[in-house]
């Protein structure tokens, strides 16, 4: 008997996810309550790409798991950003080198680059950041010539240091120039935008950023753009439009609320267009990564 595309769907992704116990190895901490965790997780690190997320057990005490982006992957081990919204983050803020938690991962379907469009523009608000600083660095390993920009904006502190960046970005002015210290050390140009007023910030939404650098492109530079973004819904929302209005291709990671995270339970469902009509997807499996023109915003 033929398999069905849903059972297709379900055979593909097996032995995709794994459990294991992970050790916490670095925490760093920065303003604003937020983390960065680096967790020994070999298999998790070894199958991840842009884009997936892992299920983490914050605490013993506290029987859900919460889910956060990838943010880099190393030998073994791999990174996330988070920022304390509740009891779940807060218990795992407290935990230190040497710690066990479970995680489950990579979930999710990645990003996805191509080669035609070489001009990367990677979009990420808040907690959102974490998975364009995954595909910055994926990028960079690769052999192909991308061109990446990377454009971050927060509310609060920047959960790194802002330095000056001294990449050249001639469609700005001189004085908007403050840049993550990482992808600046990747060679990767960054730009920072804000409405908190912080030193060497753009003055503005992220869109507004990404709109300014767009506008300074020709239909030439324009045909080689691809959008990519994480963060909050009216951000994406917003970026959504933004691509729309440029006539380039967009991909968007969704953020919601998840209690099982690998497709049983259905709670992060979203609406999205396809050919046979609008349906209900799971983020989880499904997404997190959209077509951003096929979400029903």
């Amino acid at each position: 008997m033929a398999l069905t595309a849903a059972q297709q769907k379900a055979q593909a992704n097996r032995n995709t996810i794994f459990v294991e116990d992970g050790k916490v190895i670095a925490v760093e901490t920065f303003p604003g309550d937020q983390f960065v965790s680096r967790i020994h997780a070999p298999k998790c690190a070894e199958a991840a790409r842009p884009g997936t997320f892992v299920h983490l057990t914050c605490d013993e005490s506290l029987p859900m798991r919460r889910p956060l982006s990838i943010m880099r992957v190393g030998d073994g081990w791999i990174e996330v950003l988070y920022k304390i919204v509740g009891q779940g983050l807060r218990l795992l803020s407290q935990k230190r080198v040497g710690d066990t938690l479970s995680v489950l991962g990579p979930i999710g379907q990645p990003f996805r680059m191509s080669a035609g469009r070489p001009k990367t523009l990677l979009i990420g608000g808040g907690v959102g950041i974490p998975p364009m600083i995954y595909i910055a660095d994926w990028l960079r390993r690769d052999t192909a010539d991308w061109e990446p920009l990377a454009i971050l904006g927060s509310e609060i502190p920047f959960p790194f240091p802002l330095l000056a960046s001294q990449l050249e970005a001639p469609w700005l002015d001189r004085d908007i120039n403050a840049t993550m210290p990482l992808l600046e050390s990747w060679g990767i140009p960054c730009r920072l935008a804000t409405l908190a007023g912080f030193d060497g910030c753009f003055d503005g939404y992220v869109t507004d950023l990404a709109d300014r650098w767009l506008s300074d492109l020709d239909a030439t530079a324009l045909a080689r753009v691809a959008v990519f973004a994480c963060g909050p819904t009216p951000m994406l929302e917003a970026v959504a439009e933004l691509a729309a209005r440029y006539g380039l291709p967009c991909q968007v990671s969704l953020e919601e609320y998840m209690a099982c995270a690998v497709g049983g339970c259905a709670g992060c469902a979203v609406r999205v267009r396809t050919p046979e009509g609008d349906a209900m997807k799971r983020v989880c499996v499904d997404g997190p990564v959209f077509d951003a023109s096929t979400i029903v915003w």
